[in-house]
This record gives C-alpha cells, sequence and structure tokens, in this order.
C-alpha cells in the first residue's frame, strides 16, 4: 500500500474513535459506575470476589463500605502466588505477565499484574487514542509517512513459574500488533535489548536512516539519546537527520525542567510535544489539546477512579471521593480499581484538578515523595515550577536535581539542602539561590510560614553537581534507561548523602 494512502485510512481509522471519547466526555459520571459495576460482575467468582461478595455490591457506597484501600505490600501475598501460576485470586481470566517496578526509591521491586483486558483494553486502546486525539486537533499531520522512534525500558522479559515479568514497555513491545512493529524504529530485538549504553548505539544505528515523524519515551533518557544522535552524526539540531519530525510523546517526568532543553534540539514553533499518564498499573490521562499543560483522564479504559484529598491523606480522618465529588484546584492521592485486579489500590501519584467539565488533571507528585519535615508540605510541583521561573531569570538550565531536608541538631535550624546537575549553571549561585527560595515561598505558604524570619527554616542549601553525577549514580544501581527516576523530594536523606559522597 503507498505511504501517503495508508497515512489517509490510519488517520480515518483513529479518528472515528473520537466519537466515542465524546460518550464519556459527556457522561463521565455513568461510564465510570458503569466501569465499576462491570469489574465487580467479571471478577465475582474470583477468591477477592467471593471475599468481599462483589455479586451482592449495587452501588458505590457499599463498594467503599466492603472493600478496604491498599498499598502493595497489603496484596503482594496474592500476587506472589500469581506469579507461581495460582489463578482466580483477583481477576478472572489468567494473568500472565507482571511488570516489574522500575522506580529508584525500593529495594524491593513490585510485580504489578497486567491482563490480557488491561493490554488490549487499556495500554494499546490507550495508544490508539493518543494518535486520535492529536490528529483531530493537526488536521494536515503526515505522522503516519514515517516512524516512530520509541525509547522504551532497558529490561528484557524474564520467565519465572511459567508466568513473565519486565519492564512494562518491554511487555507491550513484545505484545503488540503487527502494525504498531511496522510503524516503530528501533526493531524489538534493539528495544528489548538489557545494556542501555550497548543499546544507545544501536538505536542510533538503526534510527538515523529512518524517516522519523514521531518521538516517544521519558523525557530525561530521550535527551540523553538525542544528545548522543547529535553527537554522532555532527549536526546541529534534529531536522537536518529528521526534517519531517512533528511531535513527541511524553510521560514519566516532568517535562518543565527539559522544555528549553528540547526547543534547542527541536528548533520549529510549530513542533508539538504531547504529555501522557501511564504506570505500570495502566493508563491514565492523555493531552487532548495542542500547547496544554493538562491531560484529559480516560474513563472508559477499565478503570475506575477514587480520590483522596492530600489534606486527609493518612490521617484518622482520610475519606475517599468518587470522580463526579473532586473539586478543582485541590491535591489528591490517586486510588485505582482496574481490569487487572487492582482494587482500591493507591499507586502513589498525586494530581491537581483542573476542570471538571471535563475531568482534566495535573500530576503534581508523588505521596512518599515530599518533604514535610517541618510541616511545609513541598511537592513536586512547587519545586519543578520555581525551578522552571528561575532559569528563565537567570538563563540557566537544569539537567536533573534532588532535594532532602537538613534536620535540626540543637539550636540549630534546619534547612533543605539541594544538589542541582546544570548544563548550562547560573553565574552567581547566590543569586540562584535567593530566587529559588523567594520562588518556593510564593508557591507554597506553608513554605513561606516556615521561613519567615527563619523561625523554622534557614535559606536553602544548594550544591552544583558535577557532570553526569546522576547518569553515575543510577549506573551504580544498575538503573540506567527505560522508567528509571532520579527520586526529586525525599523526607530522608540517603540519596543526597550518597550523591554528595560522589560529588566529591
Amino acid at each position: 500500500m503507498p505511504i501517503p494512502l495508508f497515512n489517509s485510512i490510519a488517520s480515518w481509522l483513529l479518528k472515528k474513535r473520537y466519537h466515542q471519547i465524546e460518550l464519556f466526555l459527556k457522561y463521565p459520571e455513568e461510564v465510570q459506575d458503569e466501569v465499576l459495576h462491570q469489574l465487580l460482575s467479571i471478577a465475582e467468582d474470583t477468591e477477592i470476589g467471593r471475599k468481599y461478595d462483589f455479586e451482592s455490591i449495587n452501588s458505590y457506597e457499599t463498594f467503599v463500605e466492603r472493600v478496604p484501600i491498599v498499598c502493595y505490600e497489603e496484596i503482594e501475598p496474592m500476587i506472589e502466588r500469581s506469579r507461581r501460576g495460582e489463578q482466580n485470586i483477583y481477576w478472572p481470566t489468567t494473568i500472565k505477565w507482571f511488570a516489574k517496578s522500575s522506580g529508584t526509591t525500593n529495594a524491593k521491586s513490585k510485580f504489578i499484574p497486567v491482563s490480557s483486558e488491561a493490554l488490549e483494553d487499556c495500554h494499546y486502546k490507550s495508544s490508539k487514542d493518543l494518535l486520535c486525539l492529536y490528529l483531530n486537533n493537526n488536521e494536515n499531520s503526515q505522522l503516519f509517512t514515517g516512524k516512530s522512534l520509541r525509547l522504551g525500558g532497558s529490561k528484557e522479559l524474564y520467565q519465572d513459574n511459567g508466568t513473565f515479568f519486565g519492564d512494562l514497555s518491554a511487555i507491550l513491545i513484545d505484545n503488540m500488533p503487527f502494525w504498531a512493529e511496522l510503524s516503530s524504529t528501533p526493531s524489538n530485538k534493539v528495544s528489548l535489548m538489557s545494556e542501555w549504553e550497548s543499546k544507545l548505539q544501536a538505536i542510533i544505528k538503526e534510527s538515523v536512516q529512518e524517516n522519523v515523524t514521531s518521538l516517544a519515551g521519558v523525557p530525561s533518557w530521550m535527551l540523553v539519546l538525542l544528545n548522543k544522535v547529535l553527537e554522532e552524526t555532527g549536526k546541529e539540531h534534529l531536522f537536518q537527520i529528521w526534517e519531517n519530525l512533528e511531535v513527541y510523546f511524553h510521560g514519566g517526568v516532568n517535562f518543565s525542567p527539559y522544555k528549553d532543553q528540547y526547543a534547542h534540539l527541536l528548533p520549529r514553533k510549530n513542533f508539538n510535544y504531547y504529555e501522557i499518564y501511564n504506570a505500570s498499573e495502566g493508563f491514565f490521562a492523555i493531552q487532548d489539546r495542542n500547547n496544554e499543560e493538562d491531560l484529559l483522564l480516560m474513563l472508559d479504559y477499565g478503570i475506575f477512579y477514587e480520590f483522596i484529598p492530600m489534606e486527609t491523606y493518612g490521617t484518622t480522618e482520610q475519606i475517599t471521593l468518587p470522580l463526579w465529588k473532586v473539586k478543582v484546584n485541590k491535591n489528591y492521592a490517586v486510588v485505582i480499581t482496574t481490569n487487572a485486579g487492582l482494587w482500591r489500590y493507591r499507586i502513589g501519584d498525586t494530581v491537581r484538578f483542573t476542570s471538571v467539565d471535563p475531568y482534566r488533571i495535573k500530576i503534581t507528585g508523588r505521596t512518599k515523595h515530599h518533604i514535610n519535615v517541618f510541616g511545609e508540605e513541598l511537592i513536586i510541583e512547587n519545586a519543578e515550577e520555581a525551578l522552571k521561573s528561575i532559569c528563565k531569570k537567570t538563563g540557566s538550565e537544569i539537567m536533573d536535581y534532588t532535594v532532602a531536608p537538613i534536620f535540626m541538631e540543637g539550636k540549630e535550624k534546619g534547612a533543605h539542602e539541594w544538589i542541582i546537575e546544570f548544563r548550562k549553571p547560573p553565574q552567581e549561585l547566590a543569586y540562584f539561590t535567593e530566587f529559588l527560595d523567594n520562588a518556593l515561598k510564593s508557591l507554597n505558604s506553608d513554605y513561606e510560614a516556615k521561613r519567615y524570619n527563619n523561625i523554622t527554616l534557614k535559606p536553602p542549601k544548594v550544591h552544583i553537581a558535577r557532570e553526569n553525577l546522576f547518569y553515575d549514580w543510577l549506573k551504580s544501581k544498575d538503573k540506567l534507561g527505560g522508567q528509571h527516576k532520579i527520586p526529586r523530594l525525599s523526607n530522608k536523606r540517603d540519596y543526597i548523602e550518597e550523591l554528595l559522597h560522589m560529588n566529591k
């Protein structure tokens, strides 16, 4: 089939899906209520379905009363049984795949169940929806005249007791439909390579000769790859290699700290950036408008959503709200029930609704990745908004960073200690630090109160990291590539002490 004709047919098929998206935009509560009752009905004869008598649950209120909210540690015994081959424990269809968590913060890995329904009705459906929404907003797109350069996880799938586990991206690549592989680069063989630095060279070798029209991957690692491409080819920017490149689909970490660096690599004003929100547990939201920073919550992927207001999170007054009771501009912890057998599961992410008609969100951080040692309630969103504004004022560019508390000792007040790796450092670190402090005060009233007259917190302490410090730190932990992330904020000093030691 000629490429232009294929592009036209693919675009037409994907746009048809938009009419289904319009259904949950118009009837969000009804669609979510239907998702919940379908999940309960499907799983009523599982072990967990019998335990909580899913068959007799006929309302959201009964569901809340009967089924407890859980974290991974509480359901790990069930998952381990499932990994050994037992079935019908928490989901009726066979669970063959487990997405191994790739975070930097847990020494012990998590294994998130992935059902065939989750693959088809959530992860692959979302990939098509991403393209559908993009094409709906960009009528003249020529996306399918070329290939998507994807940068997935760097772990292979390992067979274990008749089940398989690996990075979610590896599971998706291993099971993807043929048309997706035909429209992607590099090959599956290269995509699944486990050694990061060899994989980089292999990706470059396969991809520089292709007509790449889109990019897909985590911003921090994609930046490493793209800078390497320019270094290897001797080109000044990416359009000299891929002249038809039109969009970058990204997710996994906040894009703000990297935006200016991508603008240097991709110097066209009409180039598009589209954010996604996915995880091992499911695919949740997609940017549905050009040049916007919030994401449309996708309501018909077999995932039922609940939200815990962060002011009650972890307290005796903790409450949980269904989607139709959330309010804009409040911070919530996300709880999900899924078509892979996760029931009222806390995923550890926090979001803020920017709109409830339709339901759009911004990812604000992690329930564990904040600093509240002194009652300052500093979240990732605060830190990255502050850094974004400071970089504009000082002309600096940030690669990576992490923050930890300096604990009070005797009569010494506490503080926040930052270690930042710059691509372009500020001329005056003291000036940068003062701006950082003031920006955080303007964004966070709790931080401002603790900083008032140094009553609890002294000014922040900022270190400039040597080149490749964070890369070397992740390499020392065998966590290069894929979805591995730098822990931005922590209430402990474990990470920053290791980094400071390596920064000598």
